[in-house]
């Protein structure tokens, strides 16, 4: 018997494993592929893969036996997810990255070109180089099921699908849709997946294997081909047609330039690779998306998203004895909530979803009422988004239960209070807290700002108190802050960690202090947007200088969202906390003491009509804190009164305001409020929107240099006595051109100031 008489035996039941990851089961001339990576908890693409399956494509084609093939997922809630995204930290060129791509598009062009029908059975996540695999089936078969998503999620890497996905998915879909998927990279669930053609049916989970294995058959005997999708007159004229898709991609191209501002260059990369495949046949599609893919590799909006991806994995894992975080986990099962407003509904409302029994008080049926509502609101979202079936939503409701008293306390597991701002409202109800629940009953603080151990201070056991604090809107923002004491045991902080993570949030662990990490390097960046305000800085510029930066809204946006009068509160306690460095704004004053609070009063800053959209900032406002009454644009003028201020340019705008934050950073580093630097980027990203592109506060500081901030910081100080001195860690840092992250090989970027992009 010869070597390839040997290989063909390989397919005979009962089924066999090809190499680490692949096993086959022949049923009546049907090839069943499980791809199940051993010790690893999905199915991910790399070399050693692409070789398995290139492998196994050509002995399938060998055998004369084999008359279609099926592909299925060995993983529990995965089908494939996606590449393996390590092999990306290995690029050192944009030709070793374009040479990546080109040898996942060769493996898919031969599973497209293969002899026999091949089958996708899809269960789970089915993501990035994934749904290219999925493309180059023939036929697309997906499970029904609440798990089962399908997207091409690369951008948010600051890559390009790089297998096939920006050339297979728009003549599949249409190039609406596949724009649609690529330039957000959004996951599409079961149903939209049928309805856009993307797969081809869509089955019960239990009948998935059944129906894939009839569907090959049919497909090798020709008793069945894919059904061609009519999107309907709108897919005619805008995909069916040249200048259709042209207006589709020339407004692909103005829609990404106006949302990404230029600061993310894969979507317009990505759109510039679609279009390609259009105009010069898929040759040229194939040969531009490797090389555009190749070149995204190597943007610095790339190394630091993919920097992000990491951090946020190994926060996931942070857990157990090797970790700071170590300590028996305690099972949270039942949640008590103090609050049924905004905050404390959200977090009810986050809860039902993963099982937990909440129970949820305030002072009064009213108030209870308008959690409950705000809950069923969230959920109805959900439901209208099929996120959720009406059955699951009725299920998470019954899990909400509302008092006005404690009755049911008695045996939760974890208290979160969401209670007015004040040290002592939050006092009272520690007191009374522990009157009725458990002994080992952990007690957490949602404040944004108090310090946790003067919280503390009134309970009996306040090694079992520590604080949660959850940002705004709860559902929607992915950050949680962990904050601990020097008296919270170590059990405490493992369950608080474990149970934020059952939420769905990224958590970091952060040490007791003013504003904890997120809050206290924001106030410094609120408060000198706030002083340059009083300096005459027009409303508009102040904000359009920072959302170039690449902030999400601009500081005074941020602030009349998260409401003035709330902002103002907690920038007393900040600067009760930093005296002589957060000197208050006399423009944020003026303004809430006329009662403005933002968009909650339909003015602040700006105006707002009754739906709550904001309009232009209110030139009134100016009025209240500016003497002369006129407001002073930051870009230069013909005429301006006598007296006036020298216009500012946008490039000190952001220098102030950015400054102010990194320097905060580094001190709360410096002071251990901060675990790593890590820790510091993902909070400041998740929290407040720094932008991703850059990293981070600390990736932003080593990519211009430590010494070149702590020079700006100086220069600053000179101007501002107290605001700008810089902390003894930059300073430290700088002595010895040290680095917050010193295994990064690259270079810092040799800006003299911190001026836009």
């Amino acid at each position: 018997m010869n070597g390839d008489e040997e290989v063909m035996t390989t397919f005979d039941s009962p089924p066999r494993k090809l190499g680490p990851s692949l096993k086959v089961e022949v049923t009546d001339g049907v090839a069943v592929i499980t791809f199940d990576m051993p010790n690893e908890p999905v199915n991910k693409l790399n070399r050693a893969m692409k070789d398995e399956f290139t492998a196994l494509f050509d002995r399938i084609e060998r055998d004369a036996s084999v008359k279609a093939a099926v592909l299925m997922s060995g993983k529990p809630d995965v089908w494939i997810a996606g590449a393996d995204i390590e092999e990306f930290l290995e690029f050192k060129t944009a030709a070793n990255a374009e040479r990546l791509s080109r040898d996942g598009q060769t493996m898919l062009e031969s599973l497209e070109k293969m002899r026999v029908p091949i089958v996708a059975a899809i269960q789970g996540a089915c993501l990035g180089a994934g749904l290219e695999t999925a493309l180059a089936c023939r036929y697309r078969i997906a499970a029904d099921d609440s798990k089962t998503v399908l997207g091409l999620p690369e951008v948010q890497l600051g890559l390009i699908p790089g297998a096939g996905g920006t050339q297979r998915l728009p003549r599949l879909v249409g190039v609406s849709s596949a724009l649609d998927m690529i330039l957000t990279g959004k996951n599409v669930r079961g149903k939209k997946a049928l309805q856009i053609g993307l797969v081809n049916e869509l089955v019960h989970p239990s009948i998935l294997r059944r129906i894939a294995i009839q569907r090959a058959r049919e497909l090798s005997e020709g008793k069945r081909m894919p059904p061609k999708i009519d999107g309907g007159l709108k897919s005619l004229l805008l995909d069916g047609n040249p200048a259709g898709r042209m207006v589709v991609l020339r407004q692909a191209r103005e829609q990404t330039l106006a949302k990404t501002k230029g600061k993310y260059p894969a979507p317009m990369a990505a759109i510039e690779a679609v279009a390609a495949g259009y105009s010069g046949g898929k040759g040229k599609g194939y040969r531009e998306e490797a090389r555009l893919f190749g070149e995204m590799a190597m943007t610095e909006a790339s190394k630091q998203l993919i920097f992000l991806f990491f951090a946020t994995t190994a926060l996931k894992k942070d857990t157990g004895t090797q970790s700071p975080i170590s300590g028996d986990i305690k099972k949270i099962k039942k949640l008590g909530v103090l609050g049924a407003g905004f905050m404390g509904s959200g977090i009810a409302s986050i809860a039902v979803q993963q099982g937990s029994l909440v129970r949820l008080k305030d002072a009064d049926h009213a108030r209870v009422g308008k959690g409950f509502a705000a809950v069923r609101s969230e959920l109805s979202d959900r439901l209208k988004k099929r996120q959720i079936t009406p059955l699951q939503m009725g299920d998470y409701m019954s899990l909400l239960g509302g008092t006005i008293d404690y009755s049911g306390f008695g045996n939760v597991d974890l208290v979160i209070e969401a209670v007015f701002e004040d040290p002592s409202v939050k006092h009272q109800v520690i007191r009374e807290l522990e009157e009725v629940v458990k002994a080992d009953t952990i007690i957490a603080s949602n404040t944004s700002t108090i310090p946790i151990a003067k919280i503390a201070e009134a309970s009996s056991k306040p090694w079992r108190v520590l604080g949660m604090h959850f940002f705004s809107p709860v559902h929607k923002m992915p950050l949680l802050e962990v904050i601990t004491t020097p008296r919270t045991l170590p059990e405490v902080t493992a369950s608080a960690v474990a149970y934020g993570k059952k939420l769905g949030k990224t958590v970091i662990v952060v040490n007791d202090g003013p504003g904890f990490y997120v809050n206290r390097i924001l106030f410094p960046y609120l408060n000198e947007a706030g002083l340059l305000l009083d300096h005459g800085v027009a409303i508009e510029d102040l904000d359009k200088a920072l959302v170039h930066f690449g902030f999400p809204v601009g500081p005074v946006t941020l602030m009349d969202e998260v409401g003035l009068d709330v902002g103002a509160k907690a920038g007393k306690i900040m600067a009760e906390a930093f005296p002589g460095r957060l000197d208050p704004a006399k423009s944020f004053q003026a303004v809430v003491a006329a009662g403005r609070h933002g968009r909650k009063s339909k003015k602040g800053f700006y105006l707002y009509d009754d739906a709550g959209k904001k309009g232009a900032a209110d030139p009134d406002v100016y009025k209240l804190y500016l003497a002369s009454g006129t407001p002073i644009s930051s870009k230069p003028t013909d005429e301006k009164p006598p007296g006036t201020p020298p216009p500012v340019a946008e490039s000190e705008i952001v220098q102030r305001t950015t400054l102010a934050m990194l320097n905060e950073a580094a001190r709360a580093l410096g002071e251990g409020i901060i675990r790593s630097a890590r820790d510091g980027d993902v909070g400041a990203v998740f929290g407040i929107g720094f932008p991703p592109y850059r990293g981070g506060p600390f990736r932003y500081m080593d990519s211009l240099g430590i010494a070149a901030v702590v020079e700006q910081l100086d220069e600053l100080n000179q101007r501002f006595p107290g605001r700008f001195e810089a902390a003894d860690i930059l300073r430290d840092l700088a002595r010895i051109n040290g680095r917050f992250y010193p295994d990064d090989d690259s270079a810092p970027v040799p800006l003299p100031t911190l001026e836009l992009d």
